[in-house]
This record gives structure tokens, sequence and C-alpha cells, in this order.
């Protein structure tokens, strides 16, 4: 028999938008270019490199037709990244889609398990 106490859920959500995936890694990126203020930064915090954080943000632009990063070019400032009130937008829905799907299924998983 098995032990229902030993059993955890487990699952992936992801949206799609013209052939492009919106799921937890862009949602990372997109968060911690929002927390750092750097595309770089956030790459270094996934173990990512820039190059494909730049690519996986530029591929969703391109398909989805909306900007999602506002880069500022170095200088005496500094460069840095902003995200888009679009992205923000994104993100925001998307964490609270993410915090309804994850109780909807441990509420379906308790009663069934």
């Amino acid at each position: 028999m098995i032990d229902p106490g030993r059993l955890k859920v487990g699952y992936k959500v992801w949206l799609e938008w013209d052939g492009t995936v919106f799921g937890e890694g862009l949602f990372k990126l997109l968060q911690l270019i929002h927390k750092t203020g750097s595309i770089s930064a956030a790459a270094r915090e996934m173990s990512m490199s820039y190059r494909a954080a730049w690519g996986k943000i530029k591929k969703a632009e391109k398909r989805w037709n909306v900007k999602l990063v506002e880069t500022q070019v170095g200088g005496d400032q500094g460069g840095g990244a902003l995200l888009t009130p679009p992205a923000l937008e994104l993100i925001n829905s998307y964490e609270q889609f993410q915090q309804e799907v994850s109780k909807s299924i441990n509420k379906i998983f308790e009663q069934i398990f």
C-alpha cells in the first residue's frame, strides 16, 4: 500500500502566446531584472549568459509584438534595465495565476489522497 503521507504533488504551468512559452524561466528572469535593474545581474543569478537572457527577452518581444524591457546604455550613471508596464502587468498576473493554480491543485490532491 502506498503511504499517502509521503506523496507530494508536482506540476508545471505555463502560458503560450503565438508559439512562445511564458513559464517559470522567463517569469523569474523578468522578476530578477525588475529587482536588480540589470539584465546581466539577473542572468548571473540564474546561471545564464547575458546573451541567452537577452535572446529570451527579444524572442518574446518579437513574437508577442510587445516591449518587455527598456535598456539604458552605460555612461556616467551606468546602464540598466527596467520592465515596461506590460511586462510588470504580465509578471504580476502570472504570479497571481500561479498562486491560485497551486491552491487548487493542492486542494484537489488533498481531497483525493
